[in-house]
């Protein structure tokens, strides 16, 4: 576990009439990086930001910007996104017909490479792949909503990833997406997670930065 850890609010759970200004806000309120929900209406039941979203994004804040790709077919947007300005990028074991390829694609991209997991998805089928990321993105629901509760059942596979980085690479990062809150967070952190991305325990406040030390103080 490492020493820091990374509030990511996603702007899945902002305002969207007024994005550059949520984006501003909580980078403000001390966001280490903003978190991008990309979602195709086939591989999850939503559809939400894309490559221009992003592109303005980059623009209206210095935060990095890590794009989470919850899509079928993840290898066709990777220029799209890395020419818009996203600096990680997370695609799906369960999407990815050639894991290694498109994560190779990333890094050669220049962003940082992770690959996310469904909550059902073991952690003995991300063990190949795990000396290529820079990161494991670990869902704590389903994929697809905000506002989810936190599945505590996920905490077993963050154990493993964290078990796995020990012994091989310390600076493989741990992030947990889903249901993050004070009342989930410790347990989290707990496990080994490093970067936690929060929506409605952000957005969903009157106060970005109140909430956003609430969580850190929280994780311990």
């Amino acid at each position: 576990m490492s020493s820091a850890i990374e509030i990511c609010p996603s702007i899945l759970s902002a305002d969207f009439a007024r994005l550059a200004d949520e984006a501003a806000a909580v980078g403000a309120a001390g966001a280490d990086f903003l978190h991008i929900d990309v979602m195709d209406g086939h591989f999850v039941p939503n559809l939400t930001l894309g490559p221009p979203i992003v592109r303005s994004l980059a623009k209206a804040t210095d935060l990095a910007l890590d794009c989470h790709l919850m899509v079928t077919d993840p290898d066709s947007l990777l220029d799209d996104f890395a020419e818009a300005g996203a600096q990680k990028i997370s695609v799906h074991l369960e999407a990815c017909a050639h894991l290694h390829r498109t994560v190779q694609r990333i890094g050669a991209l220049g962003m940082e490479k992770g690959v996310a997991l469904n909550p059902h998805t073991a952690f003995s089928l991300l063990e190949p792949i795990l000396p290529e990321l820079d990161f494991v993105l670990v869902m704590s629901v389903n994929p697809g909503f905000g506002g989810q509760s936190f599945i505590p059942a996920v905490l077993d596979k963050v154990r493993a990833i964290d078990a796995w980085r020990q012994a091989h690479n310390p600076d493989l990062k741990i992030q947990v997406d889903g249901g993050i809150k004070p009342s989930t967070i410790a347990a989290a952190r707990q496990a080994g997670v490093d970067w936690f991305v929060a929506g409605s325990a952000v957005f969903g406040t009157d106060d970005y930065a109140s909430a956003i030390t609430g969580l850190r103080m929280a994780a311990g």
